[in-house]
């Protein structure tokens, strides 16, 4: 046995080459944008899972490995939450503990050609269920789905208009299975080959087949970035920046100004004159000016991020509250257990409060917009319901200041991609700190990007387009599908464990027949 071979055998090696195995698919998000790196990042996780001597010990390289992909995915959150971080990475790592016992069952050992063929729908369902239960805003929100590290392939963008990143998740896995299945089982290489060949015709038909969006018109939307502003009157110094900013754009004719997430420190209803100073703004450019306030209300007891539109006259009435918070970071989850959070990080001091329902604004220049805020554009769900409401493009609005020096501000900005290609909407991502990025309704970038280091403005021409794509028209079905698809599995796992086994009686053996030695014959 080689030093190689002793380190699997050794339960401490094995979660050890779990956590580093699990923490792979990080590089194929952005800043390292390694997208390819996610056809084959799941490998040698599979590979370890697969050599697993029990069932129990192929879950524990699931929990592990797990643990190592929400810590890499979320490593950012280490100087605000530090030690709680690695709490929050082993409780969610524990849904991988399922999967890990799927890879053994359909690849350990052996595996006939059938076993093969199944791993290929079963394992990519089982991972869909994982991101689906993190996905829930509770338990942290859709960050770092497996299938959005394929935000800037052209390919794989339109097969989020079909399936959303839901389908891009399940064909990656499966990728992943396949070469897994190359690698270790020559017997069943075949139906390895079969699977990355599907794969390869499912994306075929969707470049081919699928909707594009039809460009009808275009808008100009402006983007105002601040920049990080430190100090005790860092309120008051980023909205006279903002709106130092917003003066430069008179006489560019947008359409639209948006400023980024909790760019107003006060109600607007209890300080009118920030509110007159907004609509100044607005007289001055000729356009609408979306803003973000962060603050106690003046008209309900609470906390509430909103976006508010100010036209010339000052806020014409509509509001959207967020409704999906950051755990943590704006409330804190069962705060009566959980409220000694705040005493080793940046947790939030006082709960946000929610709000209840999605809005669609309709801005001067007839244009309808989907307002979302912060992480809520990593939520699919919002976008597409936004797009059926009749929203012609979408907005974000967010911050990441806290994060400037992490990944966590280009993946974010990444996120707008997939909701644009998955609704057919253009999607506008505006922040104080960067990164400020819009997408066509493909999901194509407009202009450049706004880096975190960025104090100016951007005017972008955004185009606008008709129709509904597959995915707004039928939702998550890859997520129905995979559901299925393990009901049919556990249907199957439990006929064959109450099935009644028939006693198989004993081969009848005839008795022996007895040689008699014939007697010997005189020599001659």
């Amino acid at each position: 046995m080689d030093g190689f071979e002793q380190r699997l055998v050794s339960p401490w090696w094995r979660g050890v080459l779990a956590v580093a195995a699990g923490a792979l698919p990080v590089f194929a998000f952005p800043a390292p944008s390694l997208w390819w790196f996610a056809y084959a990042a799941l490998v040698p996780w599979i590979l370890l899972i697969r050599s697993a001597p029990t069932a129990k010990r192929a879950a524990y390289d699931g929990w592990l490995g797990g643990l190592g992909f929400m810590l890499a995915v979320h490593h950012w959150l280490l100087p605000s939450l530090h030690v709680f971080t690695l709490v929050i990475a082993a409780l969610l790592g524990a849904l991988w503990a399922p999967w890990g016992w799927l890879v053994r069952r359909f690849l350990g050992g052996l595996p006939s050609p059938g076993q093969v063929m199944a791993s290929l729908v079963v394992l990519p369902s089982g991972w869909l269920m994982v991101e689906l239960v993190r996905s829930w805003q509770g338990l942290g929100g859709p960050w770092g789905l497996l299938g959005s590290s394929q935000w800037q392939v052209e390919p794989a963008l339109r097969l989020a208009s079909v399936g959303g990143v839901w389908l891009l998740s399940f064909l990656v896995v499966a990728v992943n299975v396949a070469v897994a299945v190359l690698v270790a089982v020559r017997r069943a290489r075949i139906p390895a080959v079969a699977g990355l060949v599907a794969t390869a015709a499912a994306t075929s038909a969707a470049w081919a087949w699928s909707p594009r969006p039809d460009v009808d018109g275009r808008v100009r939307i402006a983007v105002v970035q601040p920049g990080v502003i430190d100090g005790a009157d860092s309120i008051d110094e980023r909205f006279a920046r903002e709106e130092a900013l917003t003066r430069t754009l008179a006489g560019q004719d947008p359409d639209l100004i948006v400023w980024g997430e909790s760019s107003v420190g006060f109600d607007l209803t209890g300080r009118p004159d920030l509110a007159n100073r907004i609509a100044a703004l607005s007289r001055l450019t000729g356009a609408d000016v979306l803003v973000n306030v962060d603050a106690r209300r003046s008209d309900r007891p609470g906390i509430y991020k909103s976006s508010v539109l100010v036209g010339p006259q000052g806020p014409t009435g509509d509001r959207y509250d967020k409704m999906r918070l950051v755990p943590f970071g704006e409330y804190i989850p069962a705060r009566g257990v959980l409220g000694w959070a705040t005493s080793v990080g940046k947790a939030a001091g006082e709960d946000r409060r929610q709000g209840t329902e999605q809005v669609v604004m309709n801005v001067g220049h007839g244009l309808r917009i989907g307002p979302m805020v912060c992480f809520e554009s990593a939520f699919p769900d919002m976008s597409r319901h936004l797009a059926q409401d009749g929203a012609e493009v979408l907005l974000a609005q967010s911050s990441t200041s806290s994060f400037q020096r992490s990944w966590a501000p280009e993946q974010h900005a990444s996120l707008a991609a997939l909701r644009a290609a998955e609704t057919g909407r253009s999607m506008v991502h505006a922040t104080l700190t960067g990164v400020s990025a819009v997408y066509g309704p493909g999901g194509e970038r407009v202009g450049s990007w706004l880096g975190t280091d960025a104090s100016t403005t951007m005017v972008y021409e955004v185009p606008l387009a008709g129709g509904v794509t597959p995915y707004v028209r039928f939702g998550d079905w890859p997520v129905h599908a995979a559901l299925l698809i393990l009901a049919a599995l556990g249907a199957v796992e439990g006929i064959r464990a109450v099935r009644p086994r028939r006693t198989v009686p004993p081969p009848r053996v005839p008795p022996a027949r007895t040689v008699r030695e014939s007697p010997a014959r005189p020599g001659r």
